[in-house]
């Protein structure tokens, strides 16, 4: 059996160790490939791939709206949150997914298990794929509101009218206020991870309970996460999102639900 990432360009994605990982560890006889498509090659790829004994793929950047157009089925999840990541071919057909949210919220759980999600606000820096796909997972947790805090507001409170009740948009001057509520900060932009402009941002209103998340994982320790842990915020690092996404995929195209454990962040980060 195969499977792999599509992505322009994929040589960083560290898909292949996490899922040859599991592929190893449960005595499991395919393979996970990386497969770099330019845009205007992805639908002839995607066409291709069960002729070559695929059974699915994950599709990461600049793919996952694309990924759309090729889907004989998109499911629920999918459809709210506007991107796909994980596409299934079965029975002639290529189903397709979207595990970010479910992968964001099990990271979440897994990395502080007594932050409960109704507790209180959460502010979301970021307007893209990351914040849809967290949003739609924080809401339908049960968190009371959920602001979105964009550069560019328009971008935001676009994601507010496509996904409704719940959600609000705010510019980057009302931050501190909004800190001043959240229980839970999430960075879900490019800002900090290696090789991008920092994140700057003033934690000094932010309660020291409130819990902390990047889903940046390059570096493991973001400057946002490191700022909020000397001031004794909890917070969880953006590896185990990648690898709790990955758990919906590997059993559909494999038929074994994996565990996500120490072992398995170890051969990642390798």
């Amino acid at each position: 059996m195969l499977a792999g990432v599509i992505g322009w360009p994929v040589s960083h994605s560290r898909s292949p160790r996490l899922h040859g990982y599991w592929l190893r560890h449960y005595g499991i006889t395919g393979h996970y490939v990386p497969l770099a498509v330019r845009r205007q090659d992805f639908g002839a790829a995607v066409a291709m791939l069960p002729r070559l004994g695929f059974v699915g793929a994950n599709v990461t950047l600049p793919h996952k709206e694309a990924a759309f157009a090729v889907c004989d089925d998109v499911e629920p999840m999918a459809q709210r949150i506007g991107a796909v990541n994980t596409l299934i071919f079965q029975d002639g057909r290529v189903v397709g997914r979207n595990t970010d949210g479910y992968g964001f919220l099990a990271n979440l759980r897994a990395g502080a298990p007594t932050w409960q999600p109704t507790a209180g606000p959460a502010v979301l820096l970021g307007a893209g794929g990351g914040a849809r796909a967290a949003a739609v997972a924080l809401l339908d947790a049960g968190v009371p509101s959920v602001t979105l805090v964009n550069r560019t507001r328009a971008r935001a409170e676009a994601v507010v009218d496509a996904l409704g009740g719940g959600l609000a948009a705010a510019d980057w001057s009302d931050l501190p206020a909004l800190l001043a509520d959240a229980t839970l900060l999430v960075n879900t932009t490019s800002l900090g991870m290696t090789g991008q402009p920092p994140l700057e941002i003033d934690l000094t209103g932010l309660s020291p309970k409130a819990l902390v998340t990047d889903i940046v994982y390059a570096p493991l320790e973001t400057q946002l996460l490191a700022s909020a842990r000397a001031r004794g915020n909890p917070t969880v690092d953006g590896l185990g999102m990648l690898l709790h996404q990955a758990v919906p995929g590997f059993t559909a195209w494999f038929g074994t639900a994996p565990e996500v454990t120490p072992a398995l962040r170890a051969a990642v980060l390798g």
